[in-house]
């Protein structure tokens, strides 16, 4: 079965609805393609999403140059045709430099950004608490990134709720795995947004009361993921509930440490610009290859597009 666009519903913030964490097309001596990025965002916007993430872990922005990386939230801005569909991640090692980063996406007229914690160290919850009030400084809506996983630094429901009470964050990117975070987080802070951080847990955290997506898989299967999700946050589940299960081979390697190059395999599966990654990040091989490839052929095949 092939999925048309869905149309999205109104839209109340900048940071609700279906944002994509975009890839970032590059050439073959691996620099930026921002002719093709900027095709792709257009393309993803016309395909039934909401919004782009750029400059995120799915965006390899630890690769880019400030040059660069500047660039692509222009890019992204530019293709949008709207700087409200545009949330750039602004992550950094220092607070100065998040904030930096945040002014910058300001200027160039994002919607709001999305930030992790201290990521440098373990930071404590006063650090926690004064860096995001410092990136908060800066104008821009920010939305927080938990991802314990990798930073190390966990930010824990009650710790999102003094985030929130200080003013400093508007939404939190769940990506703990952890779905029965969803209602603690409800309770001790009923006015901040909970957008799905982790493709796997889609369907949980949507049943949940979450607003947005912060989607990788979009990228490969924009019109099927838009399906899911809005049948999801409708708790329409004889439409949803298929339909995850057929794509949770898939939405489970957006979890995975392989997750840029596989969601680029899988789009250039799909015939979108994936291509290479920089090192150091190496394609995949062997049985991940085959893995990855197995499950795309197979939801292109089922007409999930």
């Amino acid at each position: 079965m092939t999925y048309a666009p869905t149309p999205a519903p109104t839209r109340t913030r900048p940071w609700h609805g279906i944002m994509v964490a975009t890839t970032l097309p590059l050439r073959e001596d691996l620099s930026v393609d921002h002719d093709a990025y900027a095709e792709h965002v257009a393309w993803l916007i016309a395909n039934g999403c909401d919004g782009v993430v750029p400059n995120g872990s799915l965006g390899e922005y630890q690769t880019l140059t400030d040059a660069e990386r500047a660039q692509v939230v222009r890019t992204a801005v530019e293709a949008a045709g709207d700087g409200a569909r545009v949330m750039p991640g602004v992550a950094a090692y220092g607070s100065a430099e998040a904030r930096r980063w945040a002014e910058q996406a300001a200027e160039a007229g994002a919607g709001s950004v999305l930030l992790l914690p201290p990521n440098a160290f373990r930071a404590d919850a006063a650090a926690v608490r004064a860096h995001y009030a410092e990136v908060a400084a800066a104008g821009l809506p920010v939305v927080a990134y938990n991802n314990p996983i990798d930073t190390k630094v966990d930010l824990t429901p009650p710790l999102l709720a003094r985030l929130h009470g200080d003013g400093s964050i508007v939404a939190v990117k769940e990506f703990s795995g952890d779905v029965r975070r969803a209602y603690e987080i409800a309770e001790l802070a009923p006015g901040l947004d909970l957008l799905i951080g982790a493709d796997d847990v889609l369907l949980e955290l949507a049943l949940a009361g979450a607003v947005g997506w912060i989607a990788g898989y979009p990228n490969a299967l924009p019109n099927a993921c838009a399906t899911l999700y809005r049948a999801a946050v409708a708790g329409d589940l004889d439409t949803a509930l298929p339909l995850y299960k057929s794509l949770h081979s898939l939405l489970r390697w957006d979890s995975k440490i392989e997750f840029v190059q596989a969601i680029k395999l899988s789009m250039d599966l799909a015939g979108r610009p994936g291509g290479a990654t920089r090192p150091p990040r190496f394609p995949l091989t062997g049985e991940t290859e085959a893995a990855v490839r197995a499950a795309t052929e197979k939801a292109l095949a089922e007409g999930l597009n």
